[in-house]
């Protein structure tokens, strides 16, 4: 109970922070939106999808397989870390160094060029830390992590709101990232030396070893990129700044949204890699409540981005964004598959069935990239976000079909007629009132799915506290 209790502790504060790092990044796009326009917002997503895109090259799949083998039972977790960073860093810096070259050759400003730079700088410092944080997944210590990634936004935010009351320019809101991601490096590394002693180990015959299990992972990762960001360059490259703007400021509310599966996730992974073996049905348990928590999220931001996009694109860019309303509907479809894909790609990794992702993920790649360049010239954005929406699926039917047959999971929701229930109740309590405000319509409407939760029994909070229960 010790466990359950620790881990709950985890669950409330990092959905607290993380619903704290939300606001504060919506907030910074707020300012960045109205600072730079469509134009200059198309830009700055344009650079942070070369940030993803560096984060991706250089993965390797180093942080999932290092949360696996250091909660594994006599795992030498010193050795573990120590070259799982040091493999990391040289990745990092090998991106780096050619990122220069690489830009050379695109159609882009100087300033948008500058930008990238600096997102490459960032994500040195970015995808470095990440490897740490599979110590604090391991300890169940993710509220650790929560809290420097709080810091992190509030600095990000500071430098923003600074730049734009300076008039600063568009260099100085991609610096914002940069510091960010030096400020979480700082602390995550301070942090983590209570739990394992760091060092930089360079045992190349381990790395080889290592790399034969994440390197699917970190092909993988790089795959998921192509379907995840690529609609943005595509877009960048295709159409004009200005649609890549209307473009990302919904993507920008898909992407604080999916937070919520990936947090998850963290936090359960070390018992679904503990259990996968050695308990089959203690597995299956912690798998199929996680899968229920999952659907009891996806019910009302389904049902909430229906009836309120209009006010939430207003509050993040104000009337010019107001075109991003509807995209915004299409793609909360696409946050959905997201995160069952989220578990079940989690569950083969557990289960060292990673391998069998690779073939699936190229193929929804493939066929995101030839839809998004046959359809984007036709009809923009639509069409991004509609592949987007397809591709999230493919993706989520073949780590179902997976799991199902590899791992022999059988996924199940309990309670499930009973969340749609709730969802329903919702989405009239939307339609009765939708004339009133923005905020009461969002505080209502959730007071009424949580009550119809509770008038049904759908869960408990002794409940929740035993999905993490050993």
């Amino acid at each position: 109970m010790a466990i359950a209790r620790k881990i709950a502790y985890n669950v409330v504060f990092n959905v607290i922070t993380k619903i704290l790092s939300t606001i504060l990044a919506l907030v910074g796009i707020g300012f960045i939106t109205r600072y730079l326009g469509k134009d200059g917002f198309g830009d700055y997503s344009t650079v942070l999808a070369f940030f993803a895109f560096f984060g991706s090259a250089a993965d390797l799949g180093l942080y999932s397989i290092t949360a696996r083998e250091i909660s594994r039972q006599d795992a030498d977790e010193k050795k573990i870390v120590s070259n799982a960073l040091a493999l990391r860093l040289t990745s990092s810096l090998l991106v780096f160094l050619i990122t220069p070259l690489f830009i050379y050759f695109l159609p882009y400003s100087s300033s948008v060029k500058v930008g990238i730079l600096i997102a490459a700088a960032s994500f040195v410092f970015s995808t470095t830390y990440m490897v740490l944080n599979g110590v604090f997944q391991k300890n169940l210590a993710m509220d650790k992590v929560a809290s420097a990634e709080v810091l992190g936004k509030l600095l990000q935010l500071f430098i923003i709101i600074l730049a734009v009351k300076l008039n600063l320019g568009f260099v100085a809101i991609i610096f914002s990232v940069l510091a960010s991601m030096i400020l979480n490096f700082v602390i995550i590394v301070f942090l983590a030396r209570k739990y394992v002693s760091l060092s930089l180990q360079f045992d190349f015959a381990y790395w080889k070893k290592f790399l034969i299990e994440s390197a699917p992972l970190g092909f993988s990762s790089l795959i998921i990129f192509i379907y995840f960001k690529i609609d943005t360059i595509l877009l960048s490259i295709l159409k004009t700044s200005t649609e890549v703007g209307l473009y990302n400021a919904a993507y920008k509310v898909l992407e604080n949204i999916t937070f919520f599966p990936a947090m998850l996730i963290g936090l359960v992974f070390p018992l679904l890699s503990r259990h996968i073996f050695s308990d089959k049905k203690e597995f299956s348990r912690i798998a199929n409540e996680t899968l229920k928590v999952f659907v009891i999220l996806i019910v009302p931001l389904v049902v909430g981005t229906l009836f309120l996009a209009d006010g939430v694109i207003h509050l993040i860019g104000g009337n010019a964004f107001a075109a991003s309303a509807n995209i915004l509907r299409i793609l909360i479809f696409a946050v959905v598959f997201i995160f069952f894909g989220n578990l079940f790609n989690s569950v083969l990794i557990a289960g060292n069935q990673q391998k069998k992702l690779i073939l699936p993920l190229v193929l929804c790649a493939l066929f995101n990239i030839a839809s998004n360049l046959i359809f984007i010239p036709i009809f923009s954005y639509n069409a991004a976000a509609i592949t987007s929406v397809i591709t999230e699926l493919l993706v989520t039917t073949a780590g179902f079909y997976l799991v199902s047959k590899y791992i022999n999971f059988k996924p199940q929701v309990a309670n499930f007629p009973q969340i749609i229930f709730s969802g329903f109740g919702m989405a009239i309590f939307l339609f009765i009132f939708q004339g009133a405000g923005f905020f009461g319509l969002a505080l209502g409407s959730t007071t009424v799915y949580l009550l119809f939760l509770w008038l049904t029994k759908t869960i408990t909070v002794k409940e929740l506290a035993g999905i993490f229960a050993t």
